[in-house]
């Protein structure tokens, strides 16, 4: 069993940057491979991006590539999304989700998932 804890989240101008953190209890947090996604009201969760369980391989949606940059540090069981160049359309909840064997896009592969965190991006 892994709970995640989501911070970070607030209200920021177009342009700005924000650190999501996602914190996971329990001690194989280093054995479980970590995505992001978001939900924007009425739409569907989509896909963010997504770290392999040692933090050496990471690929993200074709949307946030070159602004996002995910990290994890497992020794403090916690997993980063770092967002730049934060538009309006990044407007949504951001949630964190852990696999034990899944690394892929799909949110129907994760096992576990955060409570999520707001992200507001003002024009």
């Amino acid at each position: 069993q892994v709970q995640l804890v989501e911070s970070g989240g607030g209200l920021v101008q177009a342009g700005g940057s924000l650190r999501l953190s996602c914190a996971a209890s329990g001690r194989t947090f280093s054995s479980y491979n970590m995505a992001w996604f978001r939900q924007a009201p009425g739409q569907e969760r989509k896909f963010v991006g997504a770290i392999t369980s040692s933090g050496g391989v990471t690929f993200y949606a074709g949307s946030v590539k070159g602004r996002f940059t995910i990290s994890r540090d497992n020794a403090k069981n916690t997993v980063y999304l770092q967002m730049t160049s934060l538009t309006p359309e990044d407007t949504a909840v951001y949630y964190c989700a852990a696999a034990l064997t899944y690394y892929n896009s799909n949110s129907r592969g994760y096992d576990y998932w955060g409570q999520g965190t707001q992200v507001t991006v003002s024009s």
